[in-house]
């Protein structure tokens, strides 16, 4: 250690009065808090968003293959789609608005025609089902949202009445009379509403679909993340004709919300470290103002400007360390106790702990930026003890 940060950590731990001993706690508490803060927040909202993303994967596929006319003779398509490296699984459906008639009470749900088998291997939606069994998908059996569940008062065994539009005799529509086989729960309102569940074949019937053609190709990718590039190879595989959506463009809007809030977050609450490194200058200036004849010895004896800036700096600077390794500690300790011990209404957020996710590059940001606004505080102090002259500082000794 040389002699300027022996000189710092001694003007630091060792300084003579309780008031300035007071001021350097203040000053680190004030920097551990807000990186502690930080810390908090940024993994709740971290864990919030991943846990809102895995909804929506497990909901819809990670790539869908569509066409405006349909996919005609879809098995081939699904056999060129499986061919593509990064392709784990593929899965047809068919979708489309209908009207659920109960009681003389309309109501419009989105309806998905799938293939039980192939489509666990696409999306997580059996993981989802709480009552029955996603096998039991055949023939007019369908499977709803526990919302419409709820709302209606409906129950496994019950039966349901759809409204086709467009389709059947003059436009009038068909209606279909399906039993419910099994009951979701996605944890987001509006899936487990508007949307139900019948077979592939069914779906065909109900909206007047050849059975070699669906309107779409769910596609899952063994990285999530790579959808963008994996979708540029299906256009040059398929061709311009399809139209081809990744869940990150579906869902863009979204995400860009989150990510807007998380980072603007992070700077409000960087505000908190930039007003304790106000803490930092305060006591800098008095430490420069108790050590003033300190100073006049050290620049007698021939210590250049430069070393005394550095003294003063390199205590700043120790502030900001000591104060961002608590505010670690305690944030990542605050952090555990959330996911751990803190419970949530599961009925309102489907999950019973605090979705916390500590993200190594977030803790990185947050212990740079505060260790700079710490080094950025220190700098008008250190220069004013630098332009101290000699004669001045030992003028009252």
């Amino acid at each position: 250690m040389n002699y300027e940060n022996w000189i710092s950590y001694r003007y630091l731990v060792a300084s003579k009065g309780r008031f300035l001993t007071f001021l350097n706690f203040i000053s680190i508490a004030g920097v551990a808090i807000g990186v502690m803060a930080l810390i908090v927040v940024t993994s709740v909202m971290t864990g919030f968003g991943n846990k809102l993303r895995e909804k929506i994967i497990g909901t819809t596929p990670h790539i869908m293959v569509e066409k405006e006319t349909g996919v005609k003779d879809y098995e081939v398509v699904l056999k060129e789609l499986s061919k593509i490296s990064g392709v784990k699984a593929t899965s047809a459906y068919i979708q489309g608005n209908v009207f659920l008639d109960n009681s003389a009470q309309s109501l419009g749900l989105f309806m998905r025609g799938i293939d039980p088998l192939s489509e666990k291997k696409v999306t997580r939606v059996d993981s989802y089902i709480t009552k029955g069994s996603i096998g039991d998908l055949n023939g007019d059996n369908v499977v709803i949202g526990s919302e419409l569940a709820r709302y209606f008062g409906y129950s496994i065994g019950d039966t349901i009445t759809v409204i086709s539009p467009g389709s059947g005799v003059s436009g009038q529509g068909w209606r279909f009379n399906l039993k419910i086989v099994a009951i979701f729960n996605t944890g987001m309102a509006d899936y487990d509403l508007n949307l139900i569940l019948v077979n592939l074949r069914q779906a065909q019937k109900i909206f007047n679909i050849p059975e070699n053609s669906t309107t779409g190709i769910g596609v899952a990718i063994n990285n999530p993340y790579e959808a963008k590039e994996i979708k540029k190879i299906i256009y040059e595989k398929l061709g311009y004709s399809f139209l081809v959506k990744t869940w990150i463009d579906i869902n863009r809007n979204l995400f860009e919300a989150l990510f807007l809030e998380k980072w603007g977050l992070f700077l409000i609450l960087s505000l908190m470290v930039l007003v304790a490194s106000f803490n930092i200058i305060s006591t800098l200036v008095v430490t420069v103002s108790t050590k003033i004849h300190d100073i006049g010895i050290l620049q007698s004896i021939g210590v250049p400007k430069s070393s005394i800036r550095k003294i003063f700096t390199q205590q700043g600077i120790f502030i900001g360390l000591l104060g961002t390794m608590w505010g670690v500690i305690c944030g990542v300790g605050v952090c555990y106790v959330l996911r751990t011990y803190v419970k949530v209404p599961q009925e309102i957020y489907t999950i019973d702990r605090v979705p916390v996710e500590l993200q190594f590059n977030d803790i990185l940001a947050i212990v740079f930026t505060a260790i700079i606004i710490s080094f950025l505080a220190s700098i008008y102090p250190a220069a004013k003890a630098a332009k101290l002259e000699p004669v001045a500082a030992l003028r009252y000794e």
